[in-house]
């Protein structure tokens, strides 16, 4: 997996796209710039991206003063993904493979995510829709839809970590095609760019589908000793973990256990890590599996 020294770039672009954002204080703006830069000098070359954004976004909450920068985005987000979900319900209902369809819904809502763009229209999100149901996309897994499929079936704990606001409504899609009594969904434990939180869970109703708990980090990604020792917990006795997101992707891809991440690929690193192209649909497996 690449370190975050590729990525120099993308942390001062999303340092200051964040920054104009969250205000228009252009004192603030170039605060969050110049720490940034300070943090690239310090940080080791082998910490994953999401320690990068974990600290850019803690700047930028002390220097706004606002300590849930993206709350509006977060609600507004959640809204418009509840107005979506009778319709995408529907389609999951008449779908001939309805685990699958589901699967493909919840990574077209992955492309809901502030920490790669500023603004995210509607067509977008419908267009990912679309995209997602496409004939072929089951294919183009090359079967990890089917694999993922078995590993629940055989797991008694399943943890699904959940990556983004509004993302989790497509979430529920699938997780109402999976055993709900075995599965715990997992927000982040504090507000960090457009995560979801225990929050938007209640906001997007989530904890009255499903048990949903938070990992005490504020990483827009899970990293593992940032977490609290009861998730830590949680994850070392489950029997599968399912991932949304590039966050979650670095930072857990290397961890051993029984971890499948769904995602859409967003920039060339995280494409060339994988071996596809950027935009991608996809289900893949961790490369450290110990069972």
């Amino acid at each position: 997996m690449q370190t975050y020294l590729e990525c120099v770039p993308c942390f001062l672009r999303q340092a200051l796209d964040a920054s104009r954002m969250v205000t228009d204080d252009v004192e603030v703006h170039e605060r969050v710039v110049r720490d940034t830069l300070g943090l690239v000098e310090k940080m080791p070359f082998d910490h994953s991206p999401p320690a990068m954004g974990q600290k850019i976004h803690q700047m930028l909450r002390e220097a706004s003063g606002n300590p849930d920068p993206y709350s509006e985005v977060k609600a507004s987000s959640n809204s418009f993904a509840l107005e979506l979900y009778p319709s995408l319900k529907q389609r999951v209902n008449a779908a001939e493979d309805r685990f699958a369809t589901a699967v493909l819904l919840a990574i077209a809502g992955n492309i809901i995510d502030f920490g790669c763009k500023t603004r995210i229209e509607d067509d977008e999100v419908h267009q990912a829709v679309e995209s997602a149901l496409a004939p072929g996309e089951v294919k183009s897994n090359n079967g990890q839809i089917d694999v993922l499929r078995e590993a629940i079936e055989r797991s008694e704990s399943i943890l699904y970590l959940a990556d983004n606001a509004g993302e989790i409504v497509f979430d529920r899609l699938l997780l109402e095609e999976m055993p709900i009594d075995r599965t715990t969904m997992v927000v982040r434990g504090s507000p960090v760019i457009n995560d979801a939180t225990l929050e938007d869970a209640e906001r997007a109703g989530l904890t009255s589908v499903i048990k949903v708990i938070d990992n005490g980090s504020d990483v827009p990604g899970t990293i593992l000793e940032t977490c609290s020792e009861s998730f830590k917990e949680k994850f070392r006795q489950s029997d599968l973990i399912i991932a949304k997101g590039q966050g979650n992707y670095e930072t857990l891809n290397s961890e051993a256990g029984n971890i499948f991440f769904l995602l859409k690929v967003k920039c060339p690193v995280i494409a060339r890590d994988i071996g596809c192209e950027v935009g991608r649909a996809l289900v893949c497996r961790n490369q450290l599996v110990d069972w």
